[in-house]
């Protein structure tokens, strides 16, 4: 069986594929009853015609908000969209949520992102509207027929990302669609339709009207996924990375670093894409820019920060390297280093150690700050000196005890 997790605002829950897509048949059964078209949409009809198990279910209809609250009862159900014809019903244990928009056409897009105001329409037009061909697909499961008014089902075998109606309309609308059509062509392996391309290269500097959090959300899907490296190439030679990652400069090197990750996180990716580009207060620009987490920014700037510091680990004084070893992000470090130079005999001796137990690896020390308090130590920068010279004698094994600790904090204080 597979799972998958997502969060909500009560917190991390787990979602079962079998669950959710007998919730989203159940919803599609429902409105018909209730004498209303219903039929699943999108993402999820493109991941199931490539025989990919859907991340979650999309449902679209003939009935408007209010009738849909009315239908699955208010408890149930979330507004957050209803103004754009969509609402949210909460499933039972494992099911998650579905998204069920009214059939709807759209009025112009003041803003580059969303419509000024939509009116309930037709699939046919409901369909019309959507990005790209493969994401404009309905599908009926209760019957298992696929309904296709764009062509998608075509360009879906044929490996083709095409936009919906003329490309640069499609882009204009909502300029995010730029970075999807990176995203999906990487992501399914297919092809950009050269009519689409041409408009992707064309409006990428627009990018810039997206919000940081959307752009930020793209990556994180974009260098996380098995086709991070190709989803590089394909924002280096469009020109969105020009808009969003100037410091990038794309090239094999690069693109071979990324993709020999296994599985990476996304301060990771993003720490390969930028290692030897950037310093370290370059790398906090640009998560700051994207308005990343401070836990995702402190990880990427550490990762850049440290890639040196690995440099002839083999002889290092085990002071030196066992602050670097014990750290939250030596994992990812490593991996760094192994993508970037395989082979390195640094990130094998590091891997080494770490299979030494905790109290070896990373023993209590032997003084804190409330121990120079007790000796009447004035209190200042000069503790934490004290206490990392007092640390890296205990670690070199210069000293072993408490007492041989505060006679070594004497000595430094006579001594300064």
């Amino acid at each position: 069986m597979c799972f998958c997790g997502a969060t909500t605002g009560r917190g991390f829950v787990m979602l079962i594929p079998e669950n959710q897509r007998e919730f989203a048949v159940d919803i599609v059964e429902k409105l018909r009853n209730a004498g209303f078209e219903a039929y699943w949409a999108g993402g999820c009809v493109r991941d199931r015609l490539l025989g990919r198990v859907p991340k979650d279910y999309d449902v679209a209809t003939g009935a408007v908000p209010d009738e849909i609250r009315q239908l699955f009862g208010r408890r149930r159900t979330l507004a957050i969209g209803a103004a754009f014809g969509v609402i949210h019903v909460l499933g039972p244990k494992g099911a998650g949520q579905v998204e069920v928009a009214t059939f709807r056409r759209d009025a112009a897009y003041s803003d580059g992102r969303h419509p000024d105001n939509v009116t309930f329409s037709s699939p046919e037009e409901d369909a019309a509207r959507r990005d790209f061909t493969v994401n404009g697909l309905f599908y009926d499961p209760i019957a298992d027929e696929v309904i296709d008014f764009v062509g998608g089902r075509d360009d879906l075998q044929n490996g083709i990302l095409r936009a919906i109606g003329r490309p640069c309309e499609r882009f204009a609308e909502d300029k995010l669609r730029l970075l999807r059509a990176v995203r999906f062509s990487a992501t399914l392996g297919f092809s950009i339709e050269a009519e689409t391309l041409e408009a992707v290269c064309k409006m990428a500097a627009e990018i810039t009207v997206v919000s940081p959090e959307r752009i930020a959300m793209e990556m994180r899907e974009m260098l996380t996924s098995s086709a991070r490296a190709e989803a590089v190439r394909l924002l280096g030679c469009t020109g969105l990375a020009d808009a969003i990652l100037p410091e990038f400069t794309t090239g094999e090197p690069i693109l071979t670093v990324i993709n020999r990750l296994e599985v990476p996180g996304f301060p990771l990716a993003l720490a390969a894409v930028l290692c030897g580009l950037v310093d370290t207060a370059a790398a906090r620009q640009v998560c700051n820019r994207w308005r990343l987490s401070n836990k995702e920014t402190d990880r990427v700037c550490w990762l850049i920060g440290h890639f040196d510091a690995l440099d002839g680990a083999c002889s290092m004084r085990w002071s030196a390297l066992q602050p670097i070893v014990v750290a939250e992000g030596i994992e990812d470090l490593l991996a760094l280093r192994e993508a970037a130079l395989p082979g390195c005999p640094e990130a094998a001796h590091c891997r080494a150690i770490l299979k030494r137990p905790p109290e070896v690896l990373d023993p209590p020390p032997l003084l804190t700050g409330d121990d120079l308090h007790e000796i009447g130590v004035p209190q200042g920068p000069q503790y934490r000196l004290l206490l990392n010279r007092v640390r890296a004698a205990q670690l070199d094994e210069e000293i072993h005890s408490r007492d041989e600790a505060l006679k070594l904090v004497d000595l430094l204080i006579m001594e300064s």
